[in-house]
């Protein structure tokens, strides 16, 4: 057995070692999962959404049919469509629910059990945390911890097996009349073992190695990975009814998009052009529009002068160190604003970072594949964008006209070699220089 423990404990080792590197993730974290939902769901608390406290029970209570619940989570309409029960949960609210399309029945069993498993905060919580009422949301230790305290286990194990197996040894000396006091050290043991056993060592060495560069990559793309996230917001603003049902322009309220890097917040101001004449016909929608009111120093009839700041969270949020213009892209590039935005007349809430399976369903859009916002969305955009088809610029803009007209006279055949395809790329015209996105 003793002779055989070194390879058994290496073996061991790498297993532990490489099952907690690419495992570790491997059974969906609710708590982490539910953060998506908690912008809109509390456990106990009715809110945006209604409370999630033991929701499957009450949905198998009133007769949903089996899985309708997680058809619901994915693709409310779709499950409406299917089972009476969503139909009728469909007509309680409003607000319609966001669709998760990518969550699997695993990650949405995940969150209920997680919402499940909390306990409703007493009096003294509520008043701690303001009264909200919802569930005070703590962060669970990730799995990964369980990988590296077995892997510590193994490691005691396989420490005090060679003490075992030391001890042995100096007694069989002992027997033989030996002199023990010449005994080698542990770490002059370990050198002839490791030395003795270099194939395996050296094997197990390199997928350690292997493994937690791989582990460390997978961190570093993870960074700022925020698709799917939406800010709750000081008022609501339903774009599917503005520019949905009303049909106004992105531009009108977004108005800088074509002159500056930025799009731009609307000014209250902006807001009351319409909202003198419209306070709505609901007393939901009269609440909401009187916070406009508020923040513009109207109090029905003339201007008070006492106004109230609107704090609005900030969406779309980019590194310092990376560069976006949009009128580059609206004005020179012809770029619509459903690329990056999503079809901002169906949203009824506030515009959210789009995941790019969404993005790839409408029309016009092309087709990407990272997620949005990062650096890999950007240059396979501007990989597969054409800024214009043919040999002379079909937008009409003397910008892409003198590029035409130098490619032509400079370099011909790679010009030719550029509309092999069929158009001129950002790519091909330096889109993917460093210096175009970075400071």
């Amino acid at each position: 057995m003793f002779r055989k423990i070194n390879k058994w404990c290496v073996g061991a080792l790498t297993v532990v070692l490489m099952t907690g590197t690419f495992n570790a993730k491997a059974q969906p974290d609710g708590a982490t999962l539910f953060k998506k939902c908690a912008t809109c769901h509390s456990p106990f608390k009715d809110g945006t959404g209604p409370k999630l406290k033991d929701v499957r029970a009450k949905w198998a209570d009133g007769g949903a049919k089996e899985g309708s619940i997680n058809q619901w989570v994915r693709n409310w309409e779709a499950a409406a469509a299917a089972d009476p029960y969503a139909a009728s949960v469909a007509k309680v609210k409003p607000t319609n629910m966001d669709k998760f399309p990518a969550l699997t029945d695993e990650e949405i069993d995940a969150i209920f059990n997680y919402v499940d498993a909390q306990e409703e905060p007493v009096a003294a919580t509520a008043a701690v945390d303001g009264g909200s009422g919802g569930a005070v949301v703590e962060e669970e230790s990730s799995i990964g911890w369980i990988w590296i305290i077995l892997g510590i286990v193994f490691v005691t194990i396989i420490l005090s097996v060679g003490g075992v197996r030391r001890q042995l040894t100096i007694a069989n000396a002992e027997q033989e009349g030996k002199d023990v006091e010449d005994a080698p050290s542990y770490g002059a043991e370990f050198k002839a073992w490791a030395w003795k056993n270099r194939k395996y060592v050296g094997m197990a060495s390199l997928v350690i190695v292997i493994s937690l560069v791989v582990s460390l990559f997978l961190a570093l793309y993870s960074i700022d990975v925020r698709e799917g996230y939406q800010p709750s917001q000081p008022i609501d603003f339903p774009h599917s009814v503005h520019a949905g049902i009303n049909g106004i322009d992105c531009k009108y309220c977004h108005n800088s998009v074509t002159e500056s890097r930025t799009a731009g917040l609307p000014s209250v101001n902006v807001c009351m052009n319409c909202h003198k004449q419209v306070t709505g016909t609901t007393p939901e929608q009269q609440e909401k529009i009187k916070k406009i009111y508020e923040a513009a120093g109207w109090d029905g009839s003339v201007y008070t002068g006492q106004t109230k700041e609107i704090i609005w969270n900030k969406v779309h949020v980019l590194p310092d160190h990376v560069y976006f213009n949009h009128s580059q892209h609206v004005v020179a590039g012809g770029v619509d604003c459903i690329q990056c935005h999503g079809d901002m007349k169906t949203m009824k809430e506030t515009a959210k970072v789009q995941p790019v399976s969404e993005l790839n369903k409408l029309e016009g859009n092309v087709k990407l594949t990272k997620p949005t916002l990062t650096m890999g969305w950007c240059i396979e955009c501007h990989d597969q964008k054409g800024i214009s088809e043919g040999p002379l610029d079909t937008k009409g803009d003397g910008y892409y006209a003198e590029i035409h007209r130098r490619l032509l006279n400079n370099d011909p055949k790679l010009y030719q070699e550029y509309l092999k395809d069929g158009k001129v790329s950002v790519k091909e015209l330096g889109g993917w220089e460093c210096a175009k996105c970075h400071y």
